[in-house]
C-alpha cells in the first residue's frame, strides 16, 4: 500500500496553520480579504520553512469558492485539493527554476501569461521554486511583464538564495515585495511533531523529539522526514530517545562527559583510544564534531550561571560537575579554537578527518589553565603591587610615569635641617615671546630626593637631545641649534632665534612635554624658559625683526585672499601664530 510521506501529509492548508512564520502569512491572508493582493512576490529564506506552502495556500485562497471572510481557504474544494497537492490546474502553475533556467523558458511563461483565468474571479498564480537559478537572460525576458503584468496574474519566486537574485537581477527585487521566512524554533517543530505523532497514534518523549528539532536546524520539511525514519523503525512500538540516536548517528552525552574527563585528566593516550572507538562503532566524526561544540556551548552556559532550561534533569549533575573543572576563559578558548576548525569547511573536506579532530582535542588537553593572577601572587608569597613612581609636574596636577628606580628607605623620622636652602624662584626676564616661570603656581608633589638626581639639568639636557623620546616631533633639529644656559639647579634657559621652534615653544603644552621629557632623565622638577636669541646683522645687512616676518605672511595671504583685505584693515588684524 502506497504512503505518503509526514512532510506532504501535513502540508498546511490554511494560513493559520504555518508554524513560525504568521509575519508572512497573517499579512497574505489580511491581503487577501482587503482586495489588496500585490502582482509579484518574492519568499527569501533556509529550506523547509515553509515558502512553497505559503505560495500554495496563497494561490488556494485566491482561487477558493469557499473561502471565509477573513481570507483562509476552506482546503477541501476541488479547486484547493488540486493546488494543495501540486497536480494539474489550468489556473496555477508551479515551475522549477532549477531545471526550466533558460530564456526560452521565460519567454514562454511570459506568452502563457498573457491569457486570461479559466473563469471568471479566478487568479492566474505562477510559482517559480528556486528562482536564483534563473539566467541572466531569462530574468530580462521577464521584466517587462514584471512591471506592467496582466490583469489577475501573479507572480510568486522562492529562493534559499536571494543575494544571487540581486547580484544577476537587481531591478527585478525593486517589483515583488520581499518576505523573509525565519527558522523555526526547537519548541515549534516539538509542538508539531507531538500533534503528528499523535495523529499517527504514536508518541515520543520529549528528549527525543527535542534532538529530532536539534538536527532539523530550523526546518519543519527536515524534522517531518526525519519522523518518518525513525517511525519507520519503531514499528509502531513507540519512538525512544536511543532510536532517534540510531537515525540520526548522534553520540551519546556520556562519551563527551567521559572526553572532557580524558581532558581535564591530562590523558592524551585514552584520547586516541576514544576516537577509534568511536570509528569501530560507526560514528561519523563530523556528527561527533557538532556534537563537541554544543557541548562546549552548554559547558560555558552552566559555567557563567545560565540555568540551561533545555537540558534534561536526569544529567544536569553531571554537567554542572564537569563545568566546574573548566574555568570560563579556558571554556572560551576551547569554544573558539573548535569553532575555528570548521570556518572554512575543512573538516568535511579532508580526506582525514580523525587526524584534524585528534589534533584539535590534543591542544585541548595541552592547553595551559586560565589562573587568576592576584591568586597567583598571592599563592606565591607575593603582595600586592605597589603604584609606579611618578615624577610631579610643575604645571599639572596629573602624575607623569618616572624610569623606576631602587626602593627608597623610610625616613627617619627624628627632624634633619636641610642640607641646602631651597632655590629661589628665578626672576622673570622681559622678552617678546619668552615664557616666565610663575612663581605662585603651587608644587603638585614633594621635591625628589638627592639620590633621584641622576645628572646635572644642563648634562641632562644634552642626554635628552641626543635620546629624542619625549621630544614633540619636528623639534629635534630645531632645538640642537638652540644656546643653553643654566641659571639654577633645575632652571634651564634656552635662547632661539625667531623661527617655527621658537613659535611652538610659545605654546605652553609644548614647553610642559619638554620639560616632563626632561624631568625622567634628570629625575628632578626641571623649568625650562625660553628667550628670542637676538641676531646680530652682518655689516652691510640689514636685521630682518620678527615683525617683519609677520608682515610678509600677512601679505602673501592677502594676495592668496583678497577677500580678507577689508577685514585686516578696518579691524586692525595681525597673524597670530
Amino acid at each position: 500500500m502506497a504512503h505518503t510521506a509526514l512532510a506532504r501529509s501535513y502540508r498546511p492548508r490554511r494560513f493559520a496553520d504555518v508554524a513560525t512564520q504568521e509575519h508572512v502569512s497573517e499579512t497574505l491572508r489580511r491581503a487577501v480579504s482587503g482586495g489588496r493582493v500585490g502582482h509579484a512576490y518574492l519568499f527569501c529564506g533556509p529550506r523547509g520553512v515553509g515558502k512553497t506552502t505559503l505560495a500554495r495556500v496563497l494561490a488556494m485562497a485566491l482561487n477558493c469558492q469557499s473561502s471565509t471572510d477573513d481570507g483562509e481557504p476552506c482546503g477541501d474544494c476541488e479547486s484547493c485539493t488540486r493546488i494543495w497537492s501540486g497536480t494539474t490546474s489550468l489556473d496555477v502553475v508551479e515551475i522549477d527554476a532549477a531545471s526550466n533556467r533558460g530564456v526560452d523558458d521565460a519567454r514562454d511563461l511570459r506568452s502563457r501569461a498573457m491569457y486570461a483565468p479559466s473563469e471568471e474571479g479566478r487568479f492566474k498564480v505562477y510559482i517559480v521554486d528556486e528562482a536564483h537559478m534563473l539566467t541572466r537572460e531569462a530574468w530580462n525576458a521577464l521584466l517587462k511583464v514584471l512591471e506592467e503584468p496582466p490583469d489577475r496574474v501573479i507572480f510568486i519566486f522562492a529562493t534559499t538564495e536571494p543575494e544571487k537574485i540581486e547580484q544577476t537581477a537587481a531591478p527585478i527585487l525593486s517589483r515583488c515585495q520581499r518576505f523573509d521566512f525565519r527558522r523555526i524554533g526547537v519548541a515549534d517543530i516539538v509542538h508539531r511533531l507531538a500533534e503528528v505523532l499523535e495523529r499517527e497514534g504514536s508518541e515520543a518523549p520529549e528528549d527525543a523529539l527535542r534532538l529530532i528539532a536539534r538536527k532539523a536546524d530550523g526546518g519543519m520539511r527536515d524534522a517531518l522526514s526525519l519522523t518518518d525514519q525513525v517511525l519507520a523503525l519503531s514499528d509502531g512500538h513507540g519512538v525512544s530517545l536511543d532510536m532517534v540516536r540510531r537515525i540520526l548517528g548522534v553520540v551519546e552525552e556520556e562519551r563527551f562527559l567521559q572526553l572532557l574527563d580524558l581532558i581535564s585528566a591530562r590523558d592524551r593516550g585514552g584520547i586516541f583510544q576514544l576516537v577509534q572507538k568511536l570509528l569501530d562503532q560507526g560514528y561519523d566524526l563530523v556528527e561527533f564534531y557538532h556534537g563537541l561544540l554544543d557541548t562546549l556551548r552548554v559547558l560555558l552556559r552552566l559555567r557563567v550561571g545560565d540555568p540551561v532550561a533545555e537540558l534534561p534533569e536526569e544529567g544536569r549533575s553531571d554537567w554542572i560537575a564537569r563545568a566546574e573543572i573548566f574555568e570560563p576563559g579556558d571554556l572560551v578558548r576551547m569554544l573558539g579554537m573548535a569553532a575555528e576548525l570548521e570556518t572554512g569547511g575543512s573538516l568535511r573536506r579532508s580526506s582525514q578527518p580523525r587526524v584534524l579532530l585528534e589534533l584539535l582535542l590534543l591542544r585541548f588537553s595541552y592547553l595551559d589553565r586560565t589562573v587568576d593572577l592576584e591568586a597567583l601572587l598571592k599563592g606565591l608569597g607575593g603582595h600586592e603591587a605597589d603604584p609606579p613612581p611618578v615624577v610631579p609636574s610643575r604645571r599639572t596636577a596629573a602624575p607623569v610615569a618616572a624610569t623606576p628606580r631602587p626602593p627608597v628607605q623610610a625616613p627617619d623620622p627624628t627632624p634633619k635641617p636641610p642640607s641646602s636652602p631651597a632655590p629661589k624662584p628665578p626672576s622673570p626676564q622681559a622678552s617678546s615671546g619668552a615664557r616666565r616661570p610663575e612663581a605662585d603656581e603651587p608644587n603638585t608633589g614633594p621635591a625628589p630626593s638627592s639620590e633621584a638626581r641622576a645628572m646635572d639639568v644642563a648634562e641632562g639636557w644634552k642626554t635628552f637631545l641626543s635620546g629624542g623620546e619625549g621630544i614633540p616631533p619636528g623639534l629635534t633639529p630645531l632645538l640642537m641649534g638652540a644656546e643653553v644656559e643654566k641659571v639654577e639647579a633645575d632652571h634651564l634657559r634656552l635662547f632661539l632665534p625667531p623661527g617655527p621652534a621658537l613659535d611652538r615653544l610659545g605654546d605652553p603644552k609644548e614647553l610642559e612635554r619638554l620639560e616632563e621629557g626632561l624631568a625622567q632623565i634628570t629625575g628632578g622638577t626641571p623649568t625650562i624658559e625660553v628667550m628670542e636669541r637676538e641676531i646680530q646683522p652682518e655689516p652691510g645687512e640689514d636685521r630682518v625683526s620678527r615683525g617683519q616676518v609677520r608682515e610678509g605672511r600677512l601679505g602673501d595671504l592677502l594676495e592668496k585672499e583678497p577677500g580678507l583685505r577689508g577685514a585686516v584693515e578696518g579691524w586692525d588684524l595681525d597673524i597670530v601664530e
